[in-house]
């Protein structure tokens, strides 16, 4: 019994939230100092348009195996916090984890591994180049990259804007909470049931403040956009001097064209292996 209420005390201490929005920010703003970081994003965005598609037309084992090792170092390379790469290890096996459950229990055999296995390949290497590219990357590098090669500014600068509002969102809904919270009446929490009833009334505070969330976002996102339409967006948007200025700081270096021959390199060598097998 005290093993099992030391475990839901620990539990609710990692699903606090100011633990959820550490691990937000850190994976947004706080991976500037790593290889992949200080990579040109065009040459990131060609790796991760090769790593976020090519898997999905290939069904050979040896081959998804090795994509899948290459994008788990590159993610290792990044740092990606903890918690995204919970929910990426809970994401792949609520896709396809549990289809290899239903299928031995209902009568299914070692045949179902396979087609399987590729199936979760595909997904987990996918996954793990969207988190390596979206967690190395800055907004504003991010959306100079997708710039230069010829996406619209809006789409580019709502990319970038989107990241920006992390912060005021994640500090918006702990103020919607913490309002909730002075208003109500929590159940007792010393025993293990009242943990859980506890655990219960937080999830129903979450979901009661998701539109009062929304509402006071929109809000801060009018006062926004008026700002920026104040400091002239819509011209500077369509304005090529300003682009350029925009796109001066993308360099190609010789660490950007080492990590791609090194990584088209380790696929020529999967490849390889895979026709030997």
């Amino acid at each position: 019994m005290r093993v099992a209420e030391k475990l839901s005390d620990n539990l609710l201490d990692k699903l606090s939230m100011d633990f959820l929005r550490n691990q937000v920010l850190k994976n947004a703003y706080g991976n500037n100092d790593t290889v992949i970081a200080g990579m040109d994003p065009r040459m990131l965005l060609v790796w991760y348009l090769f790593f976020g598609l090519v898997p999905w037309f290939v069904n050979d084992i040896p081959f998804l195996i090795g994509c899948f090792v290459l994008v788990a170092v590159t993610t290792k390379l990044a740092r990606v916090a903890g918690l995204v790469l919970f929910l990426f290890v809970l994401g792949v096996f609520s896709q396809t984890g549990y289809l290899l459950l239903v299928t031995l229990l209902f009568g299914g055999d070692a045949s179902a591994i396979q087609p399987l296995l590729v199936l979760t390949l595909k997904v987990a290497t996918v996954s793990l180049a969207s988190v390596t590219i979206f967690s190395g990357l800055d907004p504003d590098r991010l959306a100079n990259g997708l710039m230069w090669y010829g996406c619209p500014e809006r789409l580019s600068f709502s990319i970038s804007y989107a990241y920006r509002m992390l912060p005021l969102l994640m500090e918006e809904f702990q103020n919607v909470l913490l309002s909730y919270r002075l208003r109500g009446n929590p159940p007792a929490h010393d025993t293990l049931v009242g943990k859980v009833r506890y655990l219960i009334y937080e999830i129903k505070i979450i979901i009661h403040a998701f539109y009062p969330l929304m509402l006071n976002t929109a809000k801060r996102s009018r006062t926004t956009v008026e700002v920026l339409e104040l400091k002239g967006y819509r011209y500077a948007a369509v304005n090529k001097d300003v682009k350029k200025m925009k796109l001066a700081s993308l360099k190609v270096g010789n660490d950007d064209l080492l990590f791609l021959s090194l990584s088209f390199l380790w696929v020529a060598i999967t490849i390889l292996v895979s026709t030997l097998l």
